[in-house]
């Protein structure tokens, strides 16, 4: 038995098919997936919180740039350049693996990563639009729309079906972000957003930052899924350096060719808290930018980008009590009714994936079973002609 299964192993690798995902039973029993998976939640949620909060105290405080909060969102990749070290020292240990895996060329991954950089870079920009005209509460309840789109988007990119669930997700989501268009009057929380025009703008920035984000983690599953064909912590690792790096690039030339970079100094000396205060803010944010981002990929990685969103959205109704203690947001009847909505739809959501993980085992193991009898006959056919 021990010979036959490692010929198959054998077999398939050297037919080139890239190993998949574990199925959902074998990765409940595999403590060290459940620690990594722990450990990219713990990213993810701690990551996104702090950053939306650091960003919003960032504008309050008298910060205006949107170039370099867009900056801060993305700049902070060479934090993981460390890990390459370990990776390369792991991976020597594994030299003599006589699996032949697939390689990717170099103008495919090129085209894959400089892609999901520049999308990254207008979700970001379209992020700290959104964030700087709209109180972090108002901001972080649009953002659940985000699930929506990812129900969209999978289904086209990653073979998601709609659902009764996620139909009703959806509509719930939708009636969410529609309730806070049509509020009496729109909040200030500065003076950048005073007017109903700025909120109108930064509703719609809220919109499509969602959107982009959704589309960059549907995306980023199907690179892993259809292109990349690894499953490991380098890919990883590899996915966040250089799609930030793009980004990053993108960015920067954004700040020099506007002119932004001359007011930063200014800006700086002008801050309310002081300038130490905020270097250590953006500093803050970028390394929580760049946790919530490793964060989300592993999700990606190890789940799925469905996953990924719905953990995203777990920060839904904790940023918008956190903005009312720590900003003085005004949390009005039409908002709690929305994060309501928008929580309802959330666990509608979280329980469709709860519901798809047996019956996605259950597909995999059926053409296992499959393979194993027509193996097995063939076997019997040789031994008879024998």
């Amino acid at each position: 038995m021990e010979v036959e299964s490692e010929t198959q192993e054998l077999h398939i690798h050297v037919n080139g098919e890239p190993e998949r995902k574990s199925s959902t039973e074998q990765r409940s029993h595999n403590y060290s997936w459940r620690l990594r998976v722990s450990l990219y939640v713990i990213l993810l949620l701690a990551g996104e919180t702090i950053a939306t909060l650091l960003g919003r105290l960032y504008y309050d405080k008298g910060g205006n740039s949107i170039w370099l909060e867009t900056l801060v969102q993305l700049v902070g990749f060479p934090l993981t350049l460390p890990c390459y070290y370990y990776i390369k020292h792991e991976s020597s240990s594994k030299t003599n693996n006589l699996t032949n895996k697939t390689t990717t060329s170099f103008l495919t991954l090129a085209l894959v990563y400089i892609g999901l950089g520049l999308l990254a870079a207008g979700h970001s920009v379209l992020y700290s639009f959104g964030l700087l005209y709209l109180p972090v509460s108002t901001f972080s309840l649009i953002s659940a729309s985000q699930l929506a789109f990812n129900a969209v988007f999978s289904y086209f990119l990653n073979s998601q079906k709609f659902t009764p669930c996620i139909l009703n997700s959806l509509v719930l989501l939708t009636i969410s972000s529609t309730l806070l268009v049509i509020q009496p009057e729109p909040e200030s929380s500065t003076s950048n957003s005073s007017s109903k025009y700025s909120y109108v703008i930064g509703y719609i920035c809220a919109i499509g930052s969602s959107a982009g984000y959704s589309l960059v983690l549907s995306l980023t599953d199907y690179a892993f899924e259809k292109i990349l064909k690894k499953y490991t912590f380098k890919a990883i690792l590899d996915m966040v350096t250089y799609q930030s790096f793009v980004a990053t690039c993108a960015v920067v030339v954004g700040l020099f060719v506007s002119g932004g970079w001359k007011m930063l100094r200014t800006e700086m000396k002008e801050f309310t808290l002081g300038e130490n205060s905020y270097i250590f803010i953006n500093i803050g944010a970028m390394i929580s930018w760049q946790a919530c981002w490793i964060g989300s990929v592993g999700l990606i990685l190890e789940v799925s980008s469905l996953f990924s969103n719905v953990i995203s959205t777990l920060c839904l109704p904790v940023v918008p009590v956190l903005a009312v203690v720590f900003f003085r947001d005004e949390m009005s009847g039409i908002k709690l009714i929305a994060m309501f909505l928008a929580i309802w739809g959330f666990v509608s959501y979280a329980y469709q994936h709860y519901v798809d993980d047996p019956k996605q085992e259950d597909e995999q193991e059926i053409p296992q079973g499959e393979e194993e009898e027509k193996e097995t006959q063939e076997e019997k056919s040789n031994n008879i002609q024998d």
